[in-house]
């Protein structure tokens, strides 16, 4: 019998990557997520846990990982992130897009900056221009380079995680590694 080939990550943490928690923390857990997957809204909570529960010990990365034929408005959503991440409020715009998730029109992403306070004729320049699309579709490249299929998939310290029968699996491998690193 052959062993199976378990996915590693392909790219590592970027000094571009939006982070929370600190740069040099003992285990870093990266997820490659898209903003119109209910499975993703469901995992949205899972990183604010685990950095309460492991204050200064992990460090969370979210990258895009937009599935484009089930999801018609995850890039142009991801895009969105990005504009709001340049000025400052990334994190505030990928709560509210998860929070949001059936309204991701234009429209809903236009509405959403003007409510997180960003400067909108830089917004809709932005968007306009796409001039993110480049960082979503190299995060979308990294994924796929990763073996990345489904969303949401998470990496700690760069080897995948099954979260397959849910998040529980997630947090224990996480207290785990805490533990062994001391």
């Amino acid at each position: 019998m052959t062993p199976t080939h378990q996915p590693s990550l392909a790219v590592a943490p970027q000094p571009t990557d939006h982070a929370q928690g600190p740069e040099h923390s003992r285990v870093t857990v990266i997820e490659y997520g898209d903003f119109e997957c209910p499975s993703c809204k469901v995992a949205a909570a899972t990183p604010k846990l685990l950095l309460e529960r492991f204050p200064n010990k992990i460090r969370f990365i979210f990258r895009h990982f937009p599935l484009q034929d089930a999801h018609p408005h995850a890039l142009l959503a991801a895009e969105a992130a990005e504009a709001a991440a340049a000025q400052g409020k990334f994190w505030r715009m990928h709560d509210v897009l998860f929070e949001n998730q059936a309204h991701l029109k234009d429209k809903d992403l236009y509405r959403y900056s003007a409510g997180l306070g960003l400067d909108l004729a830089r917004y809709t320049a932005e968007m306009d221009d796409h001039i993110y699309l480049q960082k979503v579709r190299e995060h979308i490249e990294g994924g796929r380079r990763s073996h990345i299929r489904a969303t949401p998939t998470f990496f700690m310290d760069g080897v995948v995680q099954d979260i397959s029968f849910g998040m529980k699996a997630l947090h224990d491998a996480v207290a785990n590694a805490v533990a062994r690193i001391g």
